[in-house]
């Protein structure tokens, strides 16, 4: 068996968590997201996660690790590269905004919208990553995927996201580590 997903199961049972069919694995070494169903790797995709260290504070700009859920997914139907501005399709594709519009670093195509579920870890206070906006996204960076350089979030491909987004729930499980 996997080691992460051994973590992921030993994680689960700590905390009277059923583990479900569909889970989502990040490597913040690996730079990627292994998708299972029902115990089978279904795809890995190449991701991008935070160029500051991983860390669970709010303000820290970096990717949260452990276990964590997919509490909301938005944007079903929106074409891919469309951004979104609080969590709302501003009807743009990121090719159209002017760079003036912000830092040029857009949130595309699809979101994971993720909640923590390790209290003290990654669920409330200071450290909660729903309250912090983590999320599972687009992007306009393509050309980062594969090393660090998001600012927390795990950034993927805009067809990637896409078909990710096809394929799981809310309530899936996802485990960001080493």
């Amino acid at each position: 068996m996997d080691s992460e997903l051994e973590l992921l199961s030993d994680k689960c049972a700590s905390l009277g968590i059923k583990p479900t069919v569909r889970l989502l694995l990040v490597s913040l070494n690996g730079q990627t997201l292994r998708f299972f169903e029902g115990g089978r790797l279904t795809k890995t995709f190449v991701v991008s996660t935070s160029k500051r260290p991983a860390s669970n504070v709010k303000g820290s700009l970096g990717t949260p690790q452990g276990l964590h859920t997919i509490a909301e997914k938005i944007g079903a139907g929106s074409p891919p590269g469309i951004v979104f501005k609080g969590r709302r399709s501003t009807g743009f594709h990121y090719r159209e905004h002017h760079p003036a519009e912000g830092d040029g670093d857009f949130v595309t195509s699809r979101i994971l919208w993720l909640r923590g579920l390790e209290p003290g870890v990654n669920a409330g206070g200071e450290v909660d990553s729903h309250g912090r906006y983590i999320y599972i996204h687009g992007t306009n960076h393509e050309a980062e995927l594969g090393r660090p350089a998001s600012h927390g979030c795990v950034r993927m491909g805009n067809l990637d996201i896409v078909e990710l987004f096809e394929h799981v729930r809310t309530g899936d499980l996802v485990w960001i580590g080493s």
